[in-house]
């Protein structure tokens, strides 16, 4: 794993600078929706387009992926994302209104296409790199910590930056797309192929086999992936809103205290990456306790309208849910055969996508509604979660799963190294509490 470790640097540049490109704007969205003049509803919009261009698209990504390599779809995604983020960025500096709002809008599309053929690709490249699965393991731990680790740093910079200039966080993504983009060039050394790509029919018919075979895990890891990202989307965009509608915290000051439930998530990720290893068991159990966790944090803060418990109970839910996150990336990375991983790691990223569309709209319409039904709803979702964690899972002993299949399947199973990786987964202003 030594010998990789600036593949990994290179590789870990690009979900923290994605993440960045993204999750800035969750604390200037105030801010933006005062100088457009727009909605609450239509600014989260800037959100939500940029993830639902990223679902349509990774599935797309995650073929090329496969048949024409890694890199080679990595590489001209940064570049779209950073032409996207110099389009948002040009709009809102030189034009006004409904115009700059819509061309911004446009930008964002942009960076989606981007997104959809970045990120994405870098877990099945993982994945490619190493043969061991704790190497595997602990790899996506990494990439997994610096996703979380973007979160972290993007509401204390996009706060930052956008003292200076309100749409500063928009410029600085060309910026930082460059950087990753030469870091990929001439850091990562992808795997030589070792056999030729399928054509496009003996690729459907691959996935469809997969599907079939395996479908019951990679749906319930699919859904998992998803409803992690809607609320952890859903609860930050709760708190940009209330912290700067009913405390008047704005800037640097809201920034750090969003950046608290991110650095919990940040440090559950790497640890979980390192302790769960290749034992598919830990995977499963670990799994369902973080989503148990912000499943009752969620119920709690629904029956206590109190910043501090928010803010305290969803860090410990977003301990949750980056216990989480590294299992399900390992479970699907090492759940499929080389052939079909771009696109079947690219399926799960989509349903993260969603998640991350959802969850501001979402939140947005309920936010006005009472208390207890936005939380009720939100932690209902974790549960589900939760519950497809505990019933789509069964491995067996020693940390092994168990086939999908029946008894004559299971000699194909081995000879093909396929293991089923079981995770079968109007307000009135108060005084600053901060």
């Amino acid at each position: 794993m030594s010998d990789k470790k600036w593949d990994l640097v290179a590789l870990a540049s690009i979900p923290v600078i994605m993440t960045l490109g993204n999750s800035m704007l969750i604390p200037i969205l105030p801010q933006i929706e005062r100088e457009l003049k727009v909605s609450s509803f239509k600014v989260s919009m800037l959100i939500t387009v940029y993830a639902v261009v990223a679902i349509l698209l990774i599935p797309l990504a995650g073929y090329l992926s496969d048949r024409f390599g890694r890199k080679v779809v990595i590489i001209p995604s940064l570049v779209i994302a950073a032409v996207g983020g110099g389009v948002a960025g040009a709009a809102a500096w030189m034009m006004e209104g409904d115009i700059a709002y819509w061309t911004i809008l446009a930008g964002r599309f942009l960076q989606g296409i981007g997104a959809a053929g970045a990120f994405p690709i870098v877990i099945p490249l993982v994945g490619d790199m190493f043969k061991d699965e704790d190497q595997v393991s602990k790899s996506l731990g990494i990439i997994e910590t610096s996703n979380t680790f973007g979160k972290v740093l993007s509401p204390i910079l996009g706060a930052a930056l956008a003292v200076w200039l309100w749409y500063s966080p928009f410029l600085a993504v060309p910026v930082l797309c460059l950087i990753s983009l030469l870091l990929v060039i001439f850091l990562v050394k992808t795997p030589k192929r070792s056999e030729k790509p399928p054509t496009f029919s003996e690729f459907i018919a691959s996935i469809r086999g997969v599907l079939k075979q395996k479908g019951r895990w990679l749906y319930a890891l699919f859904a998992i992936g998803g409803i992690c990202m809607f609320l952890l989307f859903g609860v930050l965009y709760y708190l940009s809103e209330t912290l700067e509608s009913e405390f008047a915290l704005k800037g640097v000051v809201k920034g750090l205290v969003l950046a608290i439930p991110l650095a919990a998530l940040c440090l559950a990720s790497f640890f979980a990456g390192k302790w769960i290893g290749k034992n598919k068991s830990k995977m499963k159990w670990l799994g369902f306790t973080g989503l148990a966790l912000v499943t009752v944090s969620l119920g709690i803060i629904g029956m206590f309208d109190n910043i501090y418990v928010v803010v305290g109970l969803f860090t410990l839910g977003s301990v949750g849910i980056g216990a989480a996150l590294p299992c399900l990336d390992t479970l699907i990375t090492e759940g499929v055969d080389k052939k079909q991983r771009g696109t079947i790691t690219a399926l799960f990223s989509s349903m993260r996508f969603i998640g991350v569309s959802l969850g501001p709209p979402v939140v947005s319409l309920l936010i006005g509604a009472h208390h207890f039904l936005l939380f009720g709803i939100l932690a209902a979702s974790g549960a589900a979660g939760a519950l497809l964690t505990l019933l789509a899972v069964k491995p067996n002993k020693g940390g092994q799963s168990s086939s999908e299949g029946d008894s004559k399947q299971r000699h194909q199973h081995e000879q093909e190294n396929e293991t089923n990786p079981a995770y079968r987964v109007p307000l009135r202003r108060k005084k600053s509490p901060f």
